[in-house]
């Protein structure tokens, strides 16, 4: 993340917008399905992944005038969820996701950094240059879709500045069986 990050900072002297979809995910709905160095890696890619690239990019998000963290976390570090096949790593790793999101935003807020963070359920995720993304069904009691929640972005941060919406909790659909 460090590199990444020095990499971008030779190109540009600010960032508007870093977009974490970290975590891997680890099938296995019982804890001893997974490896030790599966659950480490998975709770890493969520936890430290998330951390680390919060701290290398923040230099160059100060330098914006429309700072903005946005975290995809999922439902399944909701305490609406329901009970996903994913391995119990996986909850952990979007935990650690959610918890540092809500202790950033509030230690951000002052110096206009938003963080924002959504909680979706499993959702429909199609290529968007192929043709099903214009025509995928975003109507009342179908799957939620990528494109839905690139809405939900591009709605949070384009607000003013003094809008700050630190979450999108997203309703599972109703014949839901994971997360």
């Amino acid at each position: 993340m460090r590199a990444f990050a020095e990499q971008v900072g030779r190109l540009t002297d600010r960032v508007d917008i870093v977009l974490n979809n970290g975590a891997g995910w680890l099938e296995g709905f019982d804890l001893d399905a997974a490896t030790d160095d599966e659950i480490t890696a998975t709770i890493a890619s969520g936890g430290t992944g998330t951390v680390l690239m919060a701290k290398h990019f923040l230099p160059l998000l100060r330098g914006s005038e429309r700072p903005d963290i946005v975290n995809m976390i999922s439902m399944a570090a909701s305490r609406r969820s329901d009970p996903c096949g994913g391995n119990p790593a996986f909850y952990a790793a979007k935990g650690a996701q959610a918890n540092f999101a809500e202790i950033l935003s509030q230690r951000l807020r002052p110096e206009g950094v938003r963080v924002i963070s959504l909680y979706p359920p499993d959702f429909r995720n199609v290529d968007p240059l192929g043709p099903e993304w214009e025509t995928t069904d975003r109507r009342a009691g179908a799957d939620l879709t990528a494109q839905s929640l690139i809405d939900c972005i591009l709605f949070a941060v384009s607000q003013p500045r003094d809008c700050f919406i630190r979450s999108f909790d997203f309703e599972p659909p109703s014949n839901a069986s994971k997360e």
